[in-house]
């Protein structure tokens, strides 16, 4: 009643470069339009906040503007108004104003 089922053997396929093509252009993609651009924005931060002096007016990631009174190798004095001096993480900082910007606020 039950006729057994003959499979017949396929001829064993090599993988080409051409299964692999849609990843590795998913990847060069992904690189040039991801990975890179990042690597570039982190550079130039790392730079930004290598060349932070006293006097320099900055932004922090939190909004606060401020003049940088001190420097520390971890830490950055913020006066952000006359008399009142904030404490910050270096890496809080994101952006590094024109000179006389705060006095233009």
């Amino acid at each position: 009643m039950i006729s057994l089922a003959h499979a017949q053997s396929a001829a064993a396929a090599t993988p080409g470069i051409t299964d692999f093509l849609p990843l590795i252009i998913i990847f060069i993609l992904f690189w040039f339009m991801l990975i890179r651009p990042q690597m570039k924005r982190a550079k130039e931060q790392k730079k930004m906040l290598s060349e932070l002096t006293k006097g320099d007016e900055v932004v922090t990631a939190s909004g606060q503007i401020g003049k940088v009174v001190k420097m520390g190798e971890h830490y950055v004095s913020l006066e952000i108004a006359d008399g009142v001096v904030t404490h910050v993480q270096k890496q809080a900082i994101q952006t590094l104003l024109p000179k006389g910007t705060i006095k233009g606020l």
